[in-house]
């Protein structure tokens, strides 16, 4: 029996952070804690920001904390690329924090495998972050391209495939499907 796990949510198609959401509600529901640390996500505000707001007896209990600076080098990104590396190495060490502390069951650093394949962070600093997993913890890596260390390291690995999307045919994202 598996006491602490790591899964790995990854492929080119939607459902990656809609799937951790999914998982973080079950784990509260079961009376445990859950965190979600989102690598690239910038700091507009998502269904699920207000989702929380309107639940503040969930703080401490199902927290998000946006540690990007928004998409990398599109959608009009004027950053320089240290600013979006620092934010990545920040976010980063506030995730390896929540991993050692027993206040949170199950720790997602959400989009690490893109902040990864960007070079914004290292696969290996990602992976020491996950060496001496406490008992009980539960922590998800979610993005495209998630580097073959993560799926050998990874307990449970979810490829989601594109199939067909809506932005094929020049739809922009969709407020309440993907974000």
């Amino acid at each position: 029996m598996l006491l602490n796990m790591v899964i790995v949510f990854t492929g080119n198609g939607k459902g990656k952070t809609t799937a951790v959401l999914g998982q973080m509600i079950r784990v509260v529901g079961q009376d445990r804690n859950a965190i979600m640390f989102q690598f690239i996500k910038g700091p507009w505000i998502s269904g699920e920001d207000k989702f929380l707001k309107k639940f503040p007896t969930l703080k401490g209990r199902f927290e998000i904390v946006k540690g990007g600076k928004g998409f990398v080098g599109i959608w009009g990104d004027k950053l320089p690329f240290e600013v979006h590396k620092k934010a990545a190495e920040k976010t980063l060490e506030l995730a390896k924090k929540a991993i050692r502390s027993s206040a949170w069951d199950l720790v997602v650093l959400d989009e690490v495998n893109v902040a990864v394949s960007l070079k914004l962070i290292g696969a290996k600093n990602v992976l020491d972050a996950l060496d001496g997993l406490p008992m009980h913890k539960f922590v998800i890596l979610t993005g495209r391209n998630a580097p073959k260390s993560f799926i050998g390291r990874a307990d449970l690995a979810t490829e989601m495939r594109e199939i067909k999307h809506p932005y094929e045919m020049g739809e922009l994202a969709l407020k309440g499907v993907e974000f």
